[in-house]
């Protein structure tokens, strides 16, 4: 359903991003953040589904402003070289990829005329929270098991838009007492804990909890409708 185009950001950088379309007019918009894999099979199929439900969806390449056309699987290796990308782009100076998240919102609204939310995961969950906090033009925020935004320095943010935020109980890179504290500090914020692992999302992944899955899908759906459209 999808293809590649190029956003450009406020500063001239142009990123691709997948952008899958609905038959007919969308009922909404959604920016889809990747994890440490690049905009790979699992996040295209993500921004897919997305659009048949209805909604125009976009997943830029936070990678792109380090490494263009980064797609990984998940192997040790893969891993390795998604934390490298990673820490070059957290490493970036100020507004670092802020702006080409906020390129890709403007693109979704631009092209569909409606509200736009952003879903995202692992470290894409992170710069959704980010997203939240500091970008125009949204309307909700989906952060499933976000990277580091359990940290004090994330907690300190405040979002401007309703948060549907997706973690995992036994998610051994996000301690399960961190989460407790963010859900403690933002009861604006809705905050489920699963029987699951990180990653728990991805069907590519030996952490693939379908139990977890289908149900944060169908609440995350829920509250894209409730506040997208």
């Amino acid at each position: 359903m999808g293809q590649w185009v190029d956003l450009t950001a406020s500063d001239g950088f142009t990123a691709p991003a997948w952008v899958a379309r609905t038959d007919g007019a969308p009922r909404g918009a959604v920016v889809v953040l990747q994890e440490i894999f690049g905009v790979n099979a699992h996040i295209r199929a993500v921004t897919d589904r997305l659009a048949m439900r209805g909604y125009l969806a976009v997943a830029p390449s936070t990678f792109a402003r380090v490494q263009k056309g980064v797609d990984l699987g998940y192997s040790d290796a893969d891993m390795k070289t998604g934390r490298a990308l990673k820490a070059a782009v957290e490493g970036l100076p100020a507004p670092g990829v802020m702006p080409d998240i906020q390129a890709a919102i403007d693109y979704a609204a631009r092209h569909s005329d409606c509200k736009v939310g952003v879903v995202g995961f692992c470290w894409g969950g992170l710069l959704t929270w980010r997203a939240a906090c500091m970008l125009q033009g949204l309307s909700a925020a989906v952060p499933y098991y976000g990277g580091g935004m359990t940290t004090p320095a994330e907690v300190a943010r405040q979002p401007r838009v309703p948060v549907l935020a997706h973690f995992g109980e036994r998610d051994q890179w996000i301690p399960l007492d961190s989460v407790q504290a963010f859900a403690r500090a933002h009861p604006e914020a809705q905050v489920h804990v699963y029987a699951a692992d990180h990653g728990f999302n991805c069907d590519q992944r030996a952490s693939y909890d379908e139990a977890a899955a289908m149900t944060a899908r169908d609440r995350t759906l829920a509250f894209l409708a409730r506040h997208v459209g």
